[in-house]
This record gives structure tokens, sequence and C-alpha cells, in this order.
């Protein structure tokens, strides 16, 4: 089974086991799950791929609602209702990519904090030195690669707020002018939302390859 297919069984798993314990506390939800042979490293994995699953809809749904601003605008005549219904579909449909992406990324904040407290708390069981150092090397390296995704799935995050807000003004704007002249004033706002969706595509594909870099160094 590719890495990709047990993330998808665990996560199904994962909402199986929340749904047994729900209105229970973390330490039942990873007791159980371990009582299948299943660790916190392996649930934090599964949340990164579904963190980075969840980048990689919303950088498409974002390309998305570009293409459909640069194609309104480009418009010679038409409904002008339909324009504003295609551009509000499409900012309705980025803000829910954007809120998932949130919330994976949350997820995955909870069990890599939950994760590493346990690991150094373990730590100070060893009763061999080496085995201890050892551990503790492979800690700080994994906490350093960690934090390094944590900051670029926040910077990734952070991006599309700006974005969001824009295509909120504009099709706030559309909705009370709906006629040709509302269009104009679209295309002069073009240049913005361009450049803040190209920076938000940036750094997702620099936060999607960083979530690569470390599901392989967990493996």
């Amino acid at each position: 089974m590719n890495a990709k297919m047990f993330s998808s069984h665990l996560r199904v798993f994962q909402l199986v086991v929340v749904a047994m314990l729900m209105g229970g506390c973390a330490t039942a939800y990873y007791n159980t799950l371990e009582k299948f042979g299943i660790e916190k490293r392996d649930i934090l994995v599964s949340r990164i791929d579904d963190a980075q699953e969840a980048q990689g809809d919303a950088k498409e749904q974002f390309s998305s609602a570009l293409e459909r601003y640069r194609s309104v605008i480009n418009v010679d005549g038409g409904d002008i209702e339909e324009i504003y219904d295609a551009l509000n579909g499409d900012f309705e449909r980025s803000t829910s990519r954007a809120e998932e992406v949130r919330e994976r990324i949350n997820e995955v904040e909870e069990v890599a904090e939950d994760l590493f407290e346990e690991w150094q708390e373990e730590i100070a069981l060893y009763s061999d030195a080496n085995l201890r150092r050892q551990s503790q090397v492979l800690y700080r390296e994994t906490q350093r690669d960690y934090e390094e995704l944590s900051r670029a799935m926040r910077r990734a995050e952070a991006k599309m707020e700006p974005v969001l807000t824009l295509f909120q003004d504009q099709v706030l704007f559309l909705r009370h002018n709906l006629n040709a002249r509302a269009i104009g004033a679209l295309e002069a706002e073009l240049g913005s939302i361009e450049k803040a969706t190209q920076s938000l595509i940036e750094e997702m594909e620099r936060s999607i390859a960083e979530a690569n870099e470390f599901v392989a160094s967990m493996s």
C-alpha cells in the first residue's frame, strides 16, 4: 500500500474512532489508535498529507477564480447578473477551500504538539546514555524540520486572506453595480489580484514541497 493510500485509509479510520469517542479526550483517542498499531507519528504524517491535499485544492480553486475574473472583464456584453453569479460562486468556493486549509493546518499542529511533548518526556526514561543522546538529536532535527514546515504552511495560509479580500470587494461592487461600467472598474483591479494570487500560489507550492520533504524524512 503506497503512502497516499495508507493516509486515506488512516483518515477514514480516525474518523471512525472520533465518532466512537465523541465527547472524549485526546488521550483516549490516541490510546485507541495505538491499540491498532497507529502511533502519533503516523497520525502526523496522515494529517500533513491532508493539509497538503487541501492546499493543492485551494491552489487550483484560486487559480480558477483568477481565470474567471480575467474572462469576465474581457466579455463584450453579456448578462451582468450571470457574470456576478459566476464570480460570487468562485469567491464562495475559494472561501470554503481557505477554511479547509486552516482546519487541516490546525489539526497538524495539534498532533505535532502532542507528539513532541510525548517524545521529550520519553527521552528522560532512557537508562542508556548513548541511546538517550541519539534520541535527543533525532528529536531536535525532527522538531526543526517540522517548525520549518509549520512556518511554510502558515505563510501560505496568511496569503489567502488578502486575495479573498480583493475578490470580495470586487464581488460586492459588482453586486451593487450591475452594469457595463462596473466591469470596467473590475479591470482596473486585475493587476492587484493577479499579483496577490500569484504570490499565494508560490507560497502554497513552497509549502507543499516542504510537506513532501518532511513526510519523506518521517518514512
